[in-house]
């Protein structure tokens, strides 16, 4: 069977991460959607997602095909479904599809002539962007059994201080000396050739993925994620990194979610809780507006190749659109456009040209090329996102 990874309805609402990536490329616990996906079904897949996003993730159509819903994270239950799903049968939970049948170029889909199967377990969903924060933890945990099941870690060096060691997961080339873990509070993955520098004290649940790096002292609240390739320094709390970017000095980052090729400055801190105590608003690209989330506690939510400058202050609940470049003293907006330049004092356009050349030469730095590819995509974000910046 071939299996289609599509975004579904949550993709508007989950901007700016889905800028730059189809909703199954997003980062939570401690693998990809996609991945979560590709392991359990033991097959790859593809993407039906943005026409200008298709060339990097295209889409290969066979003539019997499943179409799953990635805002929906697979589970055992789940996927039994949906490797039994044949022609004309339909997984949904309440009023959301979760995953069909469908044959080569079939166009049009009609439920109303689809067998429809009800899901009646619970799974996790990722339909706004704090739901990758929110529900890290659980994640975490889910990801943690499917990596280690029948598999046995790398030895924790002598050196480490140690609460629950049966909760922690090492991987070969994987580097520790003097740092301390505490498990009992959820599961630790330490992932291939990552580095925790000594005098780190981190809570699980936490996941520190492939090649990524904690600089010295850092202290880390569950539940947390460092993608691939990453730094992470200072305080951070429940918050999700995804690859190549970096937070590598003091300051706190809390309940929070950052892009890929992201950098924050040196002493930047970012508020998670209002001073009244109040729920935080959040600003939405699907209703253009602040939007409700339900949460006490909710950070920063930071677009791809997004930058700040040293001592950045963020209020609570800001959003920063993909290839901003923040700076300045004071507290910038709560919703910084996708390309705008400058801080409290105001914003200008950061046109392509110089963004390109700063994404080019961050991206050299670990050894990938900043291709015609990526520079289609962010040209399309420029123009689309036009409507909210001051030219």
């Amino acid at each position: 069977m071939n299996y289609i990874l599509f975004d579904g309805p949550s993709r508007n609402a989950l901007l700016p991460f889905t800028y730059t990536r189809p909703v199954a490329d997003i980062l939570i616990g401690i693998v990809t959607i996609r991945q979560k996906w590709e392991m359990y079904l033991g097959s790859t897949t593809t993407t039906l997602t943005e026409e200008y996003l298709s060339d990097k993730y295209p889409m290969v159509e066979l003539e019997e095909n499943v179409m799953i819903n990635a805002s929906f994270l697979p589970n055992v239950e789940l996927v039994e479904l949906i490797l039994d799903l044949g022609k004309n049968q339909a997984i949904f939970k309440g009023e959301d599809v979760v995953a069909f049948y469908s044959g080569e170029n079939q166009e049009e889909i009609d439920f109303d002539d689809y067998e429809i199967i009800e899901f009646e377990y619970d799974t996790i969903t990722v339909n706004n962007p704090w739901d990758i924060f929110s529900k890290n933890d659980a994640a975490i945990r889910a990801d943690f059994e499917l990596l280690t099941e029948d598999r046995k870690s790398q030895p924790i060096p002598k050196s480490v201080n140690v609460i629950a060691p049966e909760n922690v997961f090492i991987e070969e080339g994987a580097k520790l000396e003097f740092v301390t873990l505490n498990a009992a509070t959820g599961p630790i993955y330490i992932g291939k050739d990552a580095e925790i520098m000594e005098g780190s004290v981190i809570r699980g649940p936490f996941a520190l993925c492939e090649g990524a790096v904690v600089k010295l002292a850092t202290k880390i609240y569950g539940a947390t994620t460092v993608g691939m390739h990453s730094r992470v320094g200072g305080e951070v709390n429940n918050s999700v990194i995804s690859a190549y970017s970096n937070k590598g000095h003091d300051g706190f980052l809390g309940n929070s979610v950052l892009g890929e090729w992201c950098n924050i400055g040196a002493d930047s801190n970012n508020s998670n809780l209002k001073n009244n105590y109040e729920e935080v608003k959040l600003w939405s690209y699907e209703t253009e507006g602040f939007a409700k989330t339900g949460l006490q506690f909710c950070g920063l939510m930071m677009g791809d190749h997004s930058k700040c400058g040293i001592n950045t202050m963020f209020n609570t609940g800001t959003v920063v659109g993909v290839s901003a470049n923040i700076f300045g003293s004071g507290f910038p907006r709560n919703f910084v456009p996708s390309f705008s330049w400058g801080g409290a004092s105001g914003f200008s356009t950061y046109i392509t040209k110089k963004a390109f050349q700063t994404a080019k030469i961050v991206m050299s730095r670990r050894n990938i090329e900043f291709d015609s590819q990526e520079e289609a995509i962010l040209e399309h974000v420029f123009e689309e996102t036009k409507k909210w910046r001051k030219e």
